[in-house]
C-alpha cells in the first residue's frame, strides 16, 4: 500500500517517529508521501526524507492556510521555486503539494489563496510534475479556478475528497486527478461513503493525512500511517470486493500519477 498523503515529519512524531515508521511497514505500507506545508517545517520533512530514502518521498509547497495572515507569502511561494529548481541535497521532489484553497476558517485570503494556488501549478506545469490539492470549504471556487487549466496536462491527487459526485465527474474532465479517500471514509455521518461505489476504481488512492483525520475505532487520536489498512478495508468493503484488490489498484493508480518519482 502507499499513503499517498502523512506528515509525520510532523513534531507530533518526535518522540516516536521511527516506531511509527516501524509500524507502518509492519501493516504493509510500502511508500508514504510528504506533502509540504511551509518554510517552519521544510527541514523536518528533509530530515526524514534523508532518513528513510526508500519509504518516503518529499512534495514541495505552500499550504493555503500558510498564505493567510502572511504578509510575505510571495517571499514563501518564491522559496517554493527555488527548491524545485534547485533541490537541497539527497531530496527529489515527487509532487507539488500540498496546494489549494481553504476557505473553512474564513474567505478574507481568498485572492491570496488563489494567487499562491495559480503560482504552483504553473510551477508543476513548467517542472511536469503532479500537484496535490487540498480544498476545504471551496469546491465551487476549486472548480472555477481550475478550468482555466483544461487542456493543459494537469495532473495530480484531490486531497482528502470531500466534494460531491458531481466535482468528482468535473474535475476527471479537467484533468488526470486520482481522489485521496483517508479516515472520514470510516465515519458513520461520511457524505462520500453514499456514493463512493459510484466512482472508479482507477480513480482513487489510500491516503492517512497523519496525524489528522485517524479512521475508526481511533477517530479523535493522533493518526498514522499504519491505520491504512482500516481504511482499505472501509473502501473494499463498500465495493465489494477484496482488501487486497483495494491495495493493488490504489497503488497502480498512484504510480499512474506519480511515475517513477517514487521509485
Amino acid at each position: 500500500m502507499i499513503d499517498t498523503h502523512s506528515h509525520i515529519y510532523d513534531e507530533q512524531f518526535d518522540e516516536d517517529r521511527d516506531e511509527t515508521v516501524s509500524l507502518a511497514l509492519d501493516a504493509g505500507v510500502g511508500k508514504i508521501l510528504l506533502p509540504a506545508i511551509d518554510r517552519e517545517s521544510y527541514e523536518a520533512m528533509f530530515a526524514l526524507s534523508r532518513r528513510y530514502p526508500e519509504l518516503c518521498r518529499p512534495m514541495m509547497g505552500l499550504h493555503p492556510t500558510s498564505v493567510n495572515e502572511n504578509p510575505h507569502y510571495k517571499e514563501d511561494l518564491q522559496l517554493v521555486a527555488d527548491y524545485l529548481k534547485c533541490p537541497p541535497e539527497g531530496i527529489a521532489f515527487c509532487g507539488v503539494g500540498e496546494i489549494g484553497l481553504d476557505l473553512y476558517w474564513n474567505r478574507d485570503y481568498r485572492t491570496e489563496q488563489e494567487y499562491a494556488l495559480r503560482y504552483q501549478i504553473d510551477l508543476a506545469l513548467q517542472y511536469d510534475l503532479p500537484i496535490v490539492l487540498h480544498t476545504r470549504e471551496a469546491w465551487e471556487e476549486m472548480c472555477t479556478l481550475l478550468e482555466s487549466y483544461r487542456g493543459t496536462g494537469l495532473r495530480g491527487i484531490v486531497h482528502s475528497f470531500s466534494g460531491t459526485l458531481e466535482h468528482y465527474r468535473f474535475l476527471r474532465e479537467i484533468g488526470t486527478f486520482c481522489f485521496g479517500i483517508g479516515g472520514p471514509i470510516t465515519y458513520k455521518k461520511s457524505p462520500v461513503a453514499n456514493f463512493l461505489s459510484s466512482m472508479s476504481l482507477d480513480d482513487l488512492v489510500l491516503e492517512t493525512d497523519s496525524p489528522y483525520l485517524s479512521p475508526v475505532p481511533y477517530r479523535g487520536k493522533r493518526n498514522e500511517s499504519s491505520r491504512l489498512v482500516l481504511i482499505c478495508n472501509r473502501i473494499a468493503e463498500l465495493y465489494g470486493v477484496a482488501p487486497e484488490e483495494i491495495e493493488e489498484r490504489t497503488t497502480r493508480n498512484t504510480y499512474r500519477i506519480f511515475g517513477d518519482r517514487i521509485e
